[in-house]
């Protein structure tokens, strides 16, 4: 498979991009490229490679809680720009 030309300034028309013709040419052939590439892994024999999810083993590392002494509202509120009734106050944010 390859990417044409008219690939390329069709993506770029979706994705409101206006690119110039060096831009074009580049892209189409860094697009290829890349297909090219995915084309040659294909050809790999896969048979006896089981399917993975990373390709090393993950484990996450966590410490068990522990209770400890935390701050009170005074002490973490002293150094607050501003607090409201215990809390600290924020600036509104707009979702508009």
């Amino acid at each position: 498979m390859t990417i044409s030309r008219e690939d390329v300034e069709y993506v770029a028309a979706l994705a409101r991009l206006e690119l110039t013709e060096p831009e074009i040419n580049e892209y189409t052939e860094q697009l290829n490229s890349i297909l090219g590439y995915a084309a040659m892994l294909e050809r790999l024999d896969t048979d006896n490679v089981v399917p993975t999810a990373h390709a090393v083993p993950l484990h996450n590392v966590m410490r068990g809680d522990q209770v400890g002494i935390s701050l009170n509202h005074e002490k973490a509120l002293k150094n607050a720009p501003d607090g409201e009734e215990g809390f600290f106050r924020v600036p509104r944010i707009s979702l508009t």
